[in-house]
């Protein structure tokens, strides 16, 4: 930083250079285990997936990512009350909305999720079948190049 600085902050025996090798370290280390493969890192890192369309696992990486937020959440939540006046009355007032919202809405979110969960499978399904398919060309082509390469040479 410049002596100009309006802020500096430092310590002592800091050492910045060591505090992102280590943070990298570790992130690699989480990201090899697949601790960063759940759907909030996915919301987060979505614009990487446009960098990883080229990547052999791009597809079953995505595909994992649809499988684990395609749910919509319907379940209850702590309703909180930052205002200090009529606390436990707002509070009861909002529990009696959810609840109102909740009794037209359950069966609409069910059926969402019941969508959402056959159209995941379905993609599952046809992302497996060409697979097999590739895996059975790629098969029969070495098979056909290896007879080619037999019958060509004397």
């Amino acid at each position: 930083m410049s002596e100009n600085s309006i802020l500096s902050i430092g310590a002592p025996g800091f050492n910045v250079d060591r505090l992102v090798a280590d943070l990298q370290a570790t992130a690699d280390r989480k990201m090899k285990a697949g601790v960063y493969a759940d759907a909030r890192v996915a919301r987060a890192e979505k614009t990487n997936l446009v960098n990883l369309r080229g990547s052999d696992d791009f597809v079953s990486f995505y595909l994992t990512c649809l499988r684990e937020a395609v749910f919509v959440d319907i379940s209850d939540f702590e309703i909180h009350e930052r205002r200090r006046f009529f606390t436990p009355l707002l509070v009861a007032f909002k529990k009696a909305i959810w609840k109102i919202l909740k009794f037209y809405t359950y069966r609409l979110w069910s059926q969402q999720n019941q969508i959402n969960g056959l159209i995941i499978t379905g993609l599952e399904g046809m992302e497996e079948q060409t697979a097999a398919r590739l895996a059975a060309l790629e098969q029969r082509l070495a098979r056909l190049e290896q007879q080619a390469s037999g019958h060509g040479s004397p």
